[in-house]
């Protein structure tokens, strides 16, 4: 029983040896194209197939078989090559503005088309004509008219 049991755990050892080998969940090569740039044709990885592109992709796929993050990659292309090699600029500091700016574009957008239409409304309803006082017809013009009305009722 207890010798059974001993074959179980070094079996169990032995197969997770390779598994816990990277002890984070791995990235990918595709997963990657998509947010690096080549620096030759400024395109992502994914759409490139300049000497660049290939060595870039040869270098991501050497650090995924080391079990490097996709931060750790990331990193180490921007030491290499600069902060022009990501795709989307980071989160931090002067590059927020880039994630910000849009939003607060389409927010003020919208809200100077709501004032705008707000306006337009406004001034619409104010410039429909009011209901004369009088109608406009002579004395004996309404008389008749108020006649030939009563016979219709």
């Amino acid at each position: 029983m207890i010798l059974r049991f001993a074959a179980v755990v070094a079996a169990a050892l032995v197969l997770a040896a390779p598994a816990a080998a990277c002890a984070h969940p791995r990235t990918s090569l595709a997963y990657l194209e998509g947010q690096v740039m080549c620096p030759t044709c400024h395109t992502t990885l994914d759409m490139s197939d300049s000497a660049a592109a290939v060595q870039i992709k040869s270098f991501i796929s050497k650090r995924i078989a080391q079990c490097a993050t996709a931060e750790q990659i990331k990193s180490e292309l921007v030491a290499n090559y600069g902060q022009a090699i990501l795709a989307a600029p980071s989160h931090k500091g002067f590059d927020l503005l880039a994630w910000w700016l849009p939003v607060a574009g389409v927010l003020g957008g919208g809200l100077v088309l709501g004032i705008g239409v707000w306006r337009w409304s406004r001034r619409q309803r104010d410039d429909v004509p009011r209901e004369p006082a009088g109608s406009g017809l002579d004395e004996e013009t309404e008389r008749r008219l108020d006649d030939l009305l009563a016979r219709f009722d």
